[in-house]
């Protein structure tokens, strides 16, 4: 069983009187199999708390658990377990080695998994998590620039899947993107979900994203949780009126979405 805990987590950056403090005092569960939606504006925390998950940044103070492992820490136990959570990035456009063809790409991010991989096995699971994301697997040795906004963003997918993760951080990945084609990456990730049993951490600014593909809502404002409860609760009554203010600032995202809209 997965348990992904955030424990009175704090993320600082700088010292002294040009200290900042980005997250102040957050806790938070992610039940195993289920999304989490984490929404704030702009410099809420949301992405601090991302990076410091998969350890691009140390924690000031709190612990990220996984399983009751805090995996915060620099021993090789804290960093075995890291692995076994997985980010992907808002822009897929920076996310990819523009020089490197996709195929390489998600082989390469095998690594993640701590196993040894012979040449044919890593061709196999290349081909079979392009298949997942909707990609031609004959398409594995073209470059990115090859491939759409959409289908970039889906190769970023495919690229954090290839480290085999229980627990997928989703940061704005759909933020780039257009409507209609943020419809199929959110239908690609609910889908992706009920296959494999991922623990999903969704973080937008948008309100309307996270309402189609979160149980739970997380509502951050400057560095701390406002509110927390089951989605559709929260959004029929906000208790908090930044909520409020969240909800009546974005439009109503569409019960339907095409996941067979081009990408």
């Amino acid at each position: 069983m997965t348990d992904f805990q955030i424990e009175n987590l704090q993320v600082r950056y700088g010292s002294g009187s040009h200290a900042h403090l980005a997250v102040d005092d957050v806790s938070l569960r992610v039940p195993e199999g289920r999304t989490l939606g984490l929404v704030g504006e702009s410099g809420s925390g949301k992405s601090s708390i991302a990076a410091a998950a998969v350890g691009l940044v140390r924690p000031s103070s709190g612990a990220i658990r996984l399983d009751g492992v805090d995996v915060s820490g620099r021993g090789s136990a804290a960093r075995a377990m890291r692995r076994r959570i997985q980010l992907v990035f808002q822009d897929p456009f920076s996310a990819l080695d523009p020089r490197m063809p996709i195929g390489a790409s998600i082989a390469e991010a095998t690594r993640a998994t701590g196993r040894r991989w012979s040449r044919a096995e890593k061709a196999d699971r290349v081909s079979e998590l392009l298949q997942r994301v909707h990609i031609d697997p004959s398409r594995a040795g073209e470059l990115p620039g090859a491939f759409s906004g959409g289908q970039r963003q889906r190769i970023t997918i495919a690229r954090a899947l290839a480290g085999e993760p229980e627990v997928l951080i989703a940061d704005e990945i759909t933020s780039a993107l257009d409507v209609s084609v943020q419809g199929v990456i959110l239908n690609l990730l609910r889908e992706l979900q009920g296959d494999l049993g991922l623990t999903v951490l969704f973080i937008s600014h948008n309100l309307a994203v996270v309402r189609y593909v979160s149980h739970e809502l997380c509502v951050m404002r400057h560095g701390r949780v406002v509110e927390t409860g089951e989605t559709e609760a929260v959004l029929a009554s906000p208790a908090d009126p930044y909520t409020a203010e969240l909800l009546r600032a974005v439009p109503v995202l569409g019960e339907r979405l095409d996941l067979g809209a081009t990408a």
